[in-house]
């Protein structure tokens, strides 16, 4: 299959953003569709990945950024029927590196995927980092 990723807000699917997100992803679930919506606007830059032949959003990444030297990448997937082609990789690739961002300072949280974000220079916080842990659990 051939994707094309781009950074177009007015080309995101959002039902299929919500629907994944309430559903598949193991991170936030907590959040209502209301949350999801107010977090996709106030998005510095989101990431779709899209099915060539048919136009479906089929992966997905959103940062939050000061838009001067920090950022932070959040809410990134590919739909489990697209999964395994690098799909991943691009999408990280085409929002940390292929951007405006390219220079920024980068956080993430992950539950699983630290092999990946290890090939684009993520490591464990040094003695320089803290962080706040949510009170939602």
């Amino acid at each position: 299959m051939t994707y094309v990723l781009s950074d177009a807000t007015e080309r995101l699917d959002r039902d299929v953003v919500w629907q994944f997100l309430s559903t598949e992803a193991y991170w936030g679930r907590w959040r209502s569709r209301a949350d999801v919506e107010k977090q996709l606007d106030g998005a510095w830059r989101v990431v779709g990945a899209y099915d060539e032949r048919s136009g479906a959003l089929v992966g997905f990444a959103r940062a939050v950024s000061d838009g001067v030297g920090f950022a932070y990448l959040a809410d990134v997937f590919v739909v489990p029927a697209h999964r395994g082609v690098g799909l991943g990789r691009r999408i990280v690739a085409t929002m940390i590196d292929d951007g405006p961002g390219a220079d920024f300072r980068w956080t993430l949280f992950t539950g699983d995927a630290h092999g990946l974000y290890r090939e684009f220079g993520f490591t464990e916080p040094d003695s320089t980092a803290m962080v706040r842990p949510d009170r939602r659990g």
